[in-house]
């Protein structure tokens, strides 16, 4: 046979490789066995193997093959990937149809799309003259991780597309564990001596984080498109879903449209009843408007798209019997107390421990200990304690009372006037805050100590080379080299910062503490106010609550914080250490008392330093224009709110009149 011939028949077999897997990944039809399946593959392998210069992106054999990434890259969404807001009821359902009828001025009922919400992970692919070219996972709407490498593992994922409708598109949909799939790769691993995974989604999200493609590759996931974005007309949601079937594209076969309120609900019911039967894990129902015209028009809020919601499942709930009640210390100090229960299956889940949120919570459901408890994952999520099943409590039942220390630190414990919440006010020194308060300390806008990163903090502290943080500042260069991953440079570079960091501003060294509530913006009107630490550390709560801005509770926060001793011999440490500040004169002036500004635009500096520079003379800094605002602060780009000042007849000044303003 000639090259020329297996150059074609290379191409022949690519074909006809992708077409097999279309049908079996994605049509669930196959139309070979996997015998002959596995001799097309195999012949392909060879042929590539052969003629090396005949491998192509699309290729069914480069599915499997890239090396292990040592971590994941970020990508900027050129669209935000937005979350949805929940509705649990008909009722909730039905007021959402009104809010998007009376958005859009009308009592006609569009059309709608519903669909299986799927319990995986939201993922957005990008094509380019119909090849696959990147994958991201959602993130934080804003910006994912590039898991390129282990979406191509995928074999319900087109590596090349069918007739694309645009030279770029991106499609979103999600990745998911089918329940067989489930069992069979617990039953692995179980056997192999490895920890199993928790339900279907934990183990989708292990398999597409992997920084070994290979391992993704031999996990049995699949995935789902929901959403299309190309530079083409397209009147709907249920269009897009078409062309993207036509391209070679998996959509969820149970989708379909809805006119009236009495179909979505019947939709909702449909589902549910077959929850069960499905392949896969679903936790609710997606509810779409199906016009893009009409999409547009209704627009988002906040996070969420305005026309379009989920219709979640009640959370499937299980007795069992509360065993002990342990108090955990978050990063923030919250005293959380937690249930530990005789474990119980919930939705597929072991269950062994349930939060019981707050103390509040556990009062007002009589929760004791010993007791019979309803468990239900909440969001088909997170095990909650539901109630008590009192009829069943027995006599040695005990009630559930808050430590009066931290568990942790033995620190105070406070528990503010209708807060549901206690919290230790150690932050400093407390074990349980204390990689969160180190992180919060070295970050950029408080003592910026660049090479201090998440990773060496947690070492640091994981290898009690820190134990407060003050003992950043006596880290030992000897002892530092001797660590993985630490040479010479890389040490040298961070003590030089960890030594530069000590020449800073007040604000920043107060911000640094992490006084709860104490801002950027509540930093430098404390240091504009006080001058110095001493000054600000005898401050009464009084004298605190007659600065603009700081009310009772924060004054609270701040006199609670100072009033902890091992607080005051931490800071005493730090000043020891050699961090200090240029002492600026306190601005005295309060000329622009009574006075309230709005900032708004693009301007040199941030907002928050233009607002506290407001607030040290005096003045109110608000959020939207009214009639009662003195001037507006106009940077580019202002939007609405220039307009409404200017229809008020409230003054537009620019940052260029800012220092006559600020000046008395």
């Amino acid at each position: 046979m000639t090259k020329q011939a297996d150059l074609n028949r290379v191409q022949m077999l690519k074909e006809e490789i992708s077409l097999h897997n279309h049908r079996y990944y994605v049509l669930d039809e196959p139309s070979i066995s996997d015998d002959e399946y596995d001799g097309l593959f195999q012949e392909l392998k060879a042929l590539e193997q052969k003629y090396p210069e005949c491998i192509t992106a699309d290729s069914p054999t480069q599915r499997v093959g890239s090396k292990p990434s040592q971590q994941f890259k970020s990508i900027k969404h050129d669209i935000p990937m937005l979350s949805l807001d929940n509705v649990f009821s008909d009722d909730q359902l039905s007021q959402f149809i009104t809010r998007v009828l009376s958005r859009l001025d009308t009592n006609s009922m569009p059309e709608f799309v519903a669909e299986p919400k799927l319990d995986g992970l939201a993922v957005s692919l990008k094509y380019v003259d119909g090849l696959l070219v990147q994958a991201a996972t959602r993130g934080d709407g804003e910006q994912g991780e590039d898991i390129t490498a282990n979406v191509r593992t995928i074999r319900s994922v087109p590596l090349r597309l069918s007739n694309p409708i645009a030279s770029t598109l991106e499609v979103r949909g999600e990745v998911f564990m089918p329940k067989l799939g489930f069992q069979s790769l617990n039953t692995k691993m179980e056997q192999a001596g490895q920890k199993t995974f928790a339900n279907p989604r934990n183990a989708a999200a292990g398999s597409l984080r992997q920084l070994d493609p290979s391992i993704t590759a031999i996990r049995p996931l699949r995935w789902y498109a929901y959403a299309l974005h190309a530079d083409v007309p397209i009147a709907s949601h249920f269009e897009a879903c078409q062309h993207m079937k036509e391209m070679g594209l998996p959509i969820n076969p149970e989708i379909k449209r809805c006119t009236s309120i009495g179909d979505l609900s019947t939709y909702y019911s449909n589902i549910a009843s077959v929850r069960q039967n499905l392949p896969y894990e679903i936790d609710g129902v997606v509810i779409k408007l199906d016009s893009f015209e009409l999409q547009q028009a209704l627009g988002f809020v906040s996070r969420a798209p305005r026309w379009a919601v989920a219709y979640k499942f009640p959370a499937q709930m299980v007795q069992t019997q509360l065993l002990a009640v342990d108090f955990q210390v978050g990063r923030t100090g919250a005293i959380t107390p937690v249930a530990r229960l005789e474990t119980v299956e919930v939705g597929g889940v072991q269950v062994s421990n349930a939060t019981l949120h707050n103390m509040d919570e556990i009062a007002r459901k009589d929760i004791r200990i010993f007791d019979t408890v309803w468990i239900r994952r909440a969001g088909d999520v997170i095990p909650e304690v539901v109630k008590p099943v009192v009829e069943k409590r027995p006599d040695n039942a005990q009630v559930i009372e808050l430590p009066s220390a931290c568990p942790v630190c033995k620190g105070k414990i406070e528990r503010e006037a209708e807060q549901s919440v206690a919290r230790c006010v150690g932050g400093l020194f407390c074990q349980a805050q204390l990689v969160e308060a180190i992180k919060h300390f070295v970050s950029r806008k408080a003592m910026d100590i660049d090479g201090l990163g998440s990773k060496q903090v947690e070492l640091f502290v994981g290898l009690g080379l820190i134990k407060e943080v003050s003992d950043i500042y006596s880290l030992d260069k000897t002892v530092l080299l001797e660590l993985d991953r630490m040479g010479e440079k890389s040490v040298t570079n961070l003590l030089n910062a960890i030594e530069a960091s000590k020449k800073t501003t007040l604000s920043r060294f107060i911000y640094a503490l992490g006084i709860r509530e104490v801002g950027e913006t509540t930093a430098r009107v404390l240091a504009n106010c006080y001058v110095d630490m001493s000054a600000l550390i005898n401050a009464s709560a009084e004298n605190l609550e007659s600065i603009p801005d700081i009310g009772p509770v924060v004054s609270k926060h701040i006199t609670h914080f100072f009033s902890d001793k091992h607080n005051l011999k931490i800071i005493d440490k730090l000043l020891k250490a050699g961090i200090h500040w240029d002492v600026v004169q306190k601005k005295s002036s309060q000329h622009l008392a009574g006075k309230t500004y709005v900032i708004t635009g693009t301007l040199s500096r941030s907002r928050d330093e233009i607002k506290a520079d407001l607030l040290a003379c005096g003045a109110k800094v608000s959020g939207s224009i009214s009639s009662k605002t003195d001037a507006l602060i106009c940077g580019d780009k202002p939007g609405s709110k220039r307009e409404k000042a200017e229809a008020l007849g409230v003054p537009v000044l620019s940052e260029e009149d800012l220092p006559g303003l600020l000046t008395p």
